[in-house]
């Protein structure tokens, strides 16, 4: 089971419950970095929070949730070593850990249905880098932070 950096703003802050409630109920441990309450508060501090958390190793993978999913994202990825991306489905969670390995997900509480939401989740929890072809492109978008 994974150690998983769990993050969102005011926007996402019941859907991150939902979530990191789940996660617990699947065995997995969450760290969780706020928000505290559902109060108006800023998606950059929290995405950042997750990314580092995972970069230093605080975390195997990061959960980050906001409205949309965009912002926190873009966020999270301006932490050196972030590939964070915004997912919809169990399909495209599945695929970002496969052929882009992520090491943070994105999520929007506004876009997602909460069993939807869950499931994306356990697709990427679930899912490993394939390696091979995606092994190049993986490093160029790495070799980007220098």
């Amino acid at each position: 089971m994974a150690l998983v950096a769990l993050g969102s703003d005011h926007a996402g802050f019941h859907l991150r419950h939902t979530i990191s409630q789940h996660l617990v109920a699947n065995g997995h441990q969450v760290l969780d970095l706020g928000c505290e309450t559902p109060e108006r508060c800023d998606y950059p501090d929290f995405g950042a929070a997750v990314g580092r958390a995972v970069v230093d190793g605080d975390a195997e993978c990061g959960i980050c949730v906001c409205g949309s999913g965009i912002g926190i994202a873009m966020a999270a990825n301006k932490i050196p070593g972030v590939r964070a991306g915004t997912v919809h489905d169990m399909t495209s969670a599945r695929l970002a850990r496969e052929h882009n390995d992520a090491n943070v997900i994105c999520l929007g509480e506004r876009f997602l249905g909460e069993q939807v939401a869950l499931d994306a989740v356990d697709a990427y929890l679930g899912a490993r880098f394939e390696g091979g072809r995606h092994a190049g492109r993986v490093a160029k978008i790495d070799s980007l932070l220098l």
